[in-house]
């Protein structure tokens, strides 16, 4: 254990000066102008697709935003470290999990290549959830397919019932995820007032959920109490609203590691209220590591967009929903992040993303239905392999293909997409595949 801590800070100084010799991260100077960019001149004129200018040399990632302390550097090592870390029985893994770790599910802060699978139990039209979960699903909507600790029971989906609905979600990625923290919940509301006043299908939704940690005794970030009402921003269906949550519940749910903010083990069949490490798995302390590891992760160096593809972004009405950008909070304790536009390329809404992309599973945490999905990020997207919550898409086209649905929020947008030339298709695909 020791040697892989210590292969992996060697590769954490190698990642944390990428940055330093290439220019390569996106820090407090971005802004969207005519396309979001950092704010190194590009290279010398090569070969590129229309709408895309040539960015400098090398694509780093996983890296920490630009003007970090040599303190912040060294909290960004440690959370990437423990980030990474496979948890084992020793360590209060399970009694029952589906990872071992958070960078099995998001490796090196990308997409995947772990996933969470959902069941739901659903009527005759194979969609719409049952009013009562709890007689066929006892244990909940999440598939834990391992077990360990004297567990002997998984939870998985009753066999043979056609009734029950699976679905998957990918992990997806945690680039840039500060910024998505920092934004002021006053701009959230504004992208669902103005777009409640459209005359068009699009109407996004702010997910009110519930902060479901016990109170963090690092106040940093927030003083949010267990049961507060809050925003949601993030998750697949915005069903988190801090990153401090969004860690202790993904330990908790996805590993079965409980902490100070929660210290329960999630029921299981057997029974079980403990594993192999008596009480409390982890400190607030490790918890926090890994939340503020996400806060200070750098969105990647992204090249100039030419006017043309930023233009076809919005005819197509891409930018409704995938908002180029979001003003944070002047209080956000990360100076580099506070009162900023943020290039996140998302309104952090709710949309009705229609039938062909239900799940079947209404959140009880917060107010997403089954066809409900918050606005992706498009952040990192060149380094991801697969696309969408399950990762059906096996490209950015084939994503926006799968969004013409006629009883999505989405279905006009696909349909502008789908009617452009061949060529201006290519270009606004160059334009989002560099994000």
């Amino acid at each position: 254990m020791k040697l892989f801590l210590k292969l992996k800070m060697i590769f954490n100084i190698n990642k944390r000066l990428a940055p330093l010799l290439l220019g390569a991260s996106v820090g407090a100077s971005s802004a969207f102008s005519v396309a979001c960019a950092s704010s190194n001149a590009p290279a010398a004129a090569t070969e590129t697709p229309e709408g895309v200018l040539p960015a400098g040399k090398g694509d780093p990632f996983d890296v920490p935003l630009d003007g970090v302390s040599k303190e912040q550097v060294a909290t960004f090592d440690d959370g990437d470290n423990l980030f990474g870390l496979p948890l084992r029985d020793a360590d209060g893994l399970g009694p029952l999990y589906t990872r071992s770790s958070c960078g099995a599910c998001h490796r090196e802060a990308t997409r995947g290549p772990g996933f969470v699978q959902k069941m739901s139990a659903v009527g005759p039209d194979g969609l719409t959830p049952l009013a009562d979960q709890s007689e066929k699903l006892p244990f909940g909507n999440t598939v834990h397919p391992l077990v360990t600790a004297g567990a002997k029971t998984p939870i998985v989906p009753p066999a043979d019932d056609p009734s029950i609905k699976v679905s998957t979600r990918v992990g997806p990625p945690v680039l840039g995820r500060g910024y998505m923290e920092a934004i002021l919940d006053s701009e959230i509301e504004r992208m669902q007032d103005e777009q409640s006043v459209r005359d068009d299908a699009i109407h996004g939704r702010v997910n009110h959920v519930v902060y479901a940690s016990v109170r963090n005794p690092d106040r940093t970030f927030h003083d949010h109490s267990k049961g507060e009402k809050l925003l949601g921003r993030f998750g697949l269906k915005a069903r988190v609203a801090t990153l401090d949550d969004f860690t202790a519940d993904a330990m908790q749910g996805d590993m079965g590691i409980t902490s100070p903010l929660r210290p329960e083990e999630f029921p299981n069949p057997d029974g079980l209220l403990d594993d192999l490490k008596p009480g409390v798995d982890v400190t607030a302390d490790s918890v926090n590591l890994r939340a503020n590891y996400m806060r200070l992760i750098a969105i990647p160096r992204r090249p100039t967009a030419a006017a043309v593809a930023v233009a076809l972004f919005s005819q197509a009405k891409c930018d409704v929903c995938h908002a180029p950008s979001l003003h944070t909070s002047a209080d956000y304790p990360l100076a580099m992040l506070a009162d900023i536009d943020a290039p996140v390329f998302t309104d952090l809404l709710l949309h009705d993303m229609g039938d062909a992309l239900s799940d079947g599973v209404r959140d009880i945490d917060g107010e997403a239905g089954p066809r409900d999905w918050r606005t992706a990020p498009l952040v990192g997207l060149r380094f991801n392999r697969s696309f969408l919550h399950d990762g059906r898409a096996a490209s950015v086209r084939d994503a926006i293909v799968a969004h013409d649905d006629p009883s999505a929020e989405s279905y006009e947008s696909a349909e502008l997409f789908l009617a452009l030339s061949k060529r201006d298709q290519q270009t606004l695909l160059d334009f989002v595949e560099a994000l």
